[in-house]
């Protein structure tokens, strides 16, 4: 019998809390001695309520602190945690051969936010940038009886073996992108997941292989609104 997690299967489910909330700003969650997790926790974040969650996958050859500036703001103004994680190597995993170490720890870090926070089941993101943006699409699609949303940045591709539930996908991608051409990435991404049967928004805009602010506002008012049908 195959391994689920050799297809892109996360063990995480959600489970109540056991120990307190963190203090609001950055934490690190302890899973690695270089390239740790971290976790954004908001001020004024509600105890004791199912709280939202985006994890935000960086592009390749990034890290954390290239894209979590992105977000934190928004974290903050809506009341929602984020989490960054780290490609153990240059990149994730799927881009350079499959499934393995960063799903792994992926698990192990869910698992950590997961003792101080319930997780809100119906507003539950995997969203990224390029590389991390084809990472948010494979495990989402994977995963999609678990991750609610997926937010893809001019993402390049997707490593999907087995489909599981029905993510609500945002795609957003530039027109002039000089690294993921739009004609093999952002459109046809987009196309094959509405022919699949997936809730859809796909947005380009003028730009290059960049995230734009604007198109962040966007993505984070998608991500909190509750599916109709979860």
């Amino acid at each position: 019998m195959i391994d689920p997690s050799l297809m892109g299967r996360l063990s995480f489910a959600h489970t109540q809390p056991t120990k307190p909330p963190l203090q609001p700003g950055r934490h690190s969650l302890g899973i690695a001695e270089e390239r740790d997790t971290f976790l954004y926790v908001p001020k004024g974040l509600e105890e004791e309520v199912a709280v939202p969650l985006m994890v935000l996958f960086h592009g390749g050859g990034g890290s954390a602190e290239k894209v979590a500036h992105f977000l934190e703001q928004h974290a903050e103004q809506n009341q929602f945690l984020l989490m960054v994680p780290q490609s153990i190597y240059p990149t994730w995993d799927i881009v350079i051969g499959g499934n393995g170490p960063d799903l792994h720890r992926l698990n192990t870090a869910l698992a950590k936010v997961a003792e101080h926070y319930f997780i809100d089941p119906d507003r539950f993101c995997f969203a990224g940038f390029s590389d991390g943006g084809s990472y948010a699409m494979s495990i989402g699609l994977t995963n999609g009886d678990l991750v609610t949303h997926v937010v893809v940045f001019s993402g390049g591709f997707m490593s999907v073996f087995m489909q599981e539930g029905a993510p609500h996908i945002f795609i957003t991608h530039g027109l002039s992108d000089e690294q993921l051409p739009i004609e093999t990435s952002g459109r046809p991404n987009a196309q094959k997941m509405k022919a699949a049967g997936y809730d859809v928004t796909y947005l380009e805009f003028n730009g290059n292989h960049s995230i734009q602010p604007p198109i962040v506002e966007l993505a984070v008012k998608f991500f909190l609104t509750k599916p109709a049908n979860r």
